[in-house]
């Protein structure tokens, strides 16, 4: 589950900006099925920042920045497009239900929606039609990402079908998540599991790269994630972690890990409310 993507906003906080660890070389990578070739990868416990709230200039120390895929890539080292995959983006919400409704998980009222961000309508993984046409249209936005030089995809709300009201199921969404994971791969992109920790392994299987985490510290799932990704992108959130518990997950984390804490609105600075700390080298 996304737990602060675009969330409330938090207290205002003082930002502390601390020396990244940064590694100098990635970890290999299997390759893709489709294309034989090797895919670039994070590098293990480099610096990074989770800018979904707006691009800024990364902070010293940073070699791996996470994007919208509306946005162009950092060019910071390591670049991962965050493509939403499994439901629509709050700006595109309306003309997905009037132009493509059939793509929609159909609720009493309208398009079901996501309880935790009600400007956001669940995509109907649920048949094969149904997919297919979603891999035609996120596929292009994935493809877009590697047109504009990002080296990575991450893949949000894997999770969508615990919020559907038995609408769809786990199998619904692996069906479709495997897909995008043949369109990354073709289109020379590493893809990027996103939360859904009790899936890591079966995903990791299906061909998925790396892990983008939230709050994974806070909810002991890292180890979910190391056990099959060389690396872990992790966002910590002020409401979940403190700082003193930040310093601490910090000095337990695994060295593939790469952990930040950020505000819940992950807005660019100099807005008021921006948090961003790192783990110290």
């Amino acid at each position: 589950m996304t737990r602060g993507r675009f969330a409330r906003a938090g207290a205002l906080v003082v930002v502390v900006v601390a020396a990244l660890a940064v590694s100098t070389g990635c970890a290999p990578a299997s390759g893709s099925p489709s294309t034989g070739g090797a895919l670039r990868l994070p590098p293990q416990g480099a610096g990074f920042d989770y800018q979904l709230g707006g691009p800024y200039p990364p902070p010293d120390g940073v070699d791996i920045v996470v994007r919208d895929r509306t946005a162009p890539p950092a060019g910071a080292g390591y670049d991962v497009c965050y493509v939403n995959g499994f439901q629509t983006q709050p700006e595109d919400s309306a003309a997905v239900a009037r132009d493509r409704p059939e793509l929609l998980v159909a609720g009493v009222d309208g398009p079901l929606v996501d309880a935790g961000w009600p400007d956001e309508y669940l995509f109907d993984t649920s048949s094969e039609a149904s997919r297919s046409q979603l891999v035609d249209l996120v596929g292009e936005q994935i493809r877009g990402c590697a047109a504009d030089g990002y080296a990575a995809v991450e893949i949000d709300n894997l999770d969508s079908y615990t919020r559907s009201d038995g609408a769809l199921t786990w199998g619904d969404n692996r069906s479709l998540a495997e897909a995008y994971v043949r369109i990354a791969h073709d289109a020379g992109l590493a893809i990027a599991q996103k939360n859904t920790a009790e899936h890591a392994d079966e995903l990791a299987a299906a061909g998925f790269d790396f892990a983008v985490a939230e709050s994974c510290a806070a909810f002991a799932e890292c180890d979910d994630y190391t056990a099959v990704y060389p690396a872990v992108l992790d966002v910590e959130y002020v409401d979940e972690t403190s700082q003193d518990d930040f310093l601490a997950a910090c000095g337990d984390a695994d060295p593939r890990v790469s952990m930040i804490r950020r505000d819940l609105q992950l807005v660019a600075p100099p807005a008021s409310g921006h948090v961003f700390e790192a783990c110290a080298s």
